[in-house]
């Protein structure tokens, strides 16, 4: 064999990185007349429509991820309500993934994981809400799976929460949850500001 046959070098041949865009719990129940209303819920939704609509345009691969409550007591995102539809902002095409789980992480008990090495996908984009709840605990499970984690912090919402006889404002809630993200676990910018 002539050396003119050589292999083209590693740097060469190495494929590019695969994004995908993940859309979490970006339902009606967490918009204004649901169970549970989200007090930035609408800015976070059309944030995360422009985004989606960028990353369409980009060709990226969209999977959508939608929360049914199925535990006693729950009263919100219950199967079969109106509330547990993806609100239309963030509306699926046809073609793309939507994933039903019924825990905080993503990942947990859904197809998920394989979805996204399906897609050969090494980076992943993630909007959606609740930002301490389904947003931060998918985040970080995704960085244990070896995943590259961009999220778009103004595409996210949070609800106030109480504790220790203080109440902690919703805004203070989300920008606290996204700087705890922010370095280790994850880019976070605003959507605007995010390359796809």
């Amino acid at each position: 064999m002539s050396s003119s046959a050589a292999t083209a070098p590693a740097s060469a041949t190495a494929a590019a990185p695969v994004t995908a865009l993940v859309l979490v719990d970006i339902q009606r129940d967490y918009f204004p007349g649901g169970r549970m209303a989200l007090p930035d819920a609408e800015n976070a939704g059309r944030r995360a429509a422009d985004l989606l609509a960028r990353c369409r345009a980009a060709s990226m691969p969209v999977i959508h991820v939608r929360h049914e409550s199925i535990r006693p007591g729950s009263t919100f995102f219950l199967p079969g309500t109106e509330g547990a539809d993806i609100h239309p902002l963030a509306a699926p095409l046809p073609g793309e993934a939507v994933l039903t789980k019924n825990f905080p992480n993503s990942f947990r008990d859904t197809t998920l994981l394989q979805h996204l090495r399906d897609l050969g996908a090494t980076d992943i984009i993630v909007v959606g809400m609740m930002t301490h709840m389904c947003i931060d605990t998918t985040v970080r499970a995704a960085f244990d799976l070896g995943f590259r984690c961009r999220v778009a912090g103004d595409a996210t919402a949070s609800p106030p929460l109480s504790y220790g006889g203080r109440t902690v404002d919703a805004d203070t809630v989300r920008a606290t949850f996204l700087a705890a993200l922010h370095g280790v676990f994850a880019e976070v910018t605003d959507a605007a500001d995010l390359a796809v």
